[in-house]
């Protein structure tokens, strides 16, 4: 690795971009702006610094030869954070990156994406797909799992202190509260937003790209994952060796084989 990359990348200030709905969105560049841009985006309840900087991700991609461009998605880390679920739809979550990209001059771009990140990029590369020539979807969720939380529950807890009793509840607010900085009233506008109606991948329409799908050997939706890469013509998979949803990102065998994966095109 050049010796000229740290040990520990540093997250730099954040430059905004707004997005058509008045939204500020973070992000944060690294590397030589004439190099292939890799695009990162995190998954929910996350940031560009706890998915990607933090895991070593950023200094891997810099390492293989590309610019790194990472954002805060709307509700999440520097980014604005609004309470209206209606603010949280899938179109708005694709507009913010478009967004990104035309104010970085950044025609096309590889894509790497976890979780929500991951399912953002998908509707990305469908509807947007000069912007994205390669992707990798991790731990990409089929249905939609945030449904599954009881906002009510959620809400109560935020606003009162009220006990969640459904465990799955707890389980979304605990990883919420695990990241410092985390508007957890804005979260569970996303969750409210996300589930009403367009949050699912469509099989049937699935991206055209070249696609790593990969998800951990311990994650509850790796059969569904699976199902997704086998929907997708130009689609590898790469199974991440006991690893689970909410550790995946962290795996050395996912971060050298998505690097693998992003630099086969160069």
């Amino acid at each position: 690795m050049d010796a000229k990359i740290p040990e520990r990348t540093e997250l730099p200030a954040p430059q905004f971009v707004l997005a058509p709905d008045g939204t500020r969105i973070a992000t944060y560049s690294w590397g030589d702006e004439d190099a292939p841009t890799v695009l990162c985006v995190h998954g929910f309840a996350s940031s560009c610094r706890d998915n990607w900087v933090e895991t070593g991700w950023v200094r891997q991609l810099l390492g293989a030869g590309f610019r790194v461009l990472g954002v805060d998605q709307r509700g999440h880390g520097a980014s604005g954070h609004p309470h209206d679920p209606a603010a949280y739809r899938m179109s708005a979550f694709v507009t913010d990156l478009v967004t990104v990209l035309d104010t970085y001059l950044l025609d096309g771009v590889r894509y790497a994406g976890y979780s929500l990140g991951a399912r953002v990029g998908w509707q990305l590369a469908v509807q947007a797909p000069e912007h994205v020539s390669r992707a990798v979807l991790g731990g990409i969720p089929d249905g939609r799992p945030l449904a599954r939380l009881k906002t009510e529950q959620a809400r109560a807890y935020a606003e009162h202190g009220t006990p969640v009793e459904d465990r799955v509840t707890r389980s979304y607010v605990s990883l919420a509260e695990r990241v410092p900085g985390n508007d957890l009233l804005a979260l569970i506008a996303l969750a409210e937003g996300m589930a009403g109606g367009d949050a699912d991948p469509d099989p049937a329409r699935p991206p055209r790209q070249p696609v790593l799908f990969a998800t951990g050997s311990e994650d509850a939706i790796l059969p569904q994952s699976k199902r997704l890469a086998e929907a997708t013509p130009a689609a590898s998979f790469l199974e991440v060796p006991g690893r689970h949803h909410f550790n995946a990102p962290g795996s050395r065998v996912f971060r050298e084989g998505a690097a693998a994966f992003l630099t086969d095109s160069i």
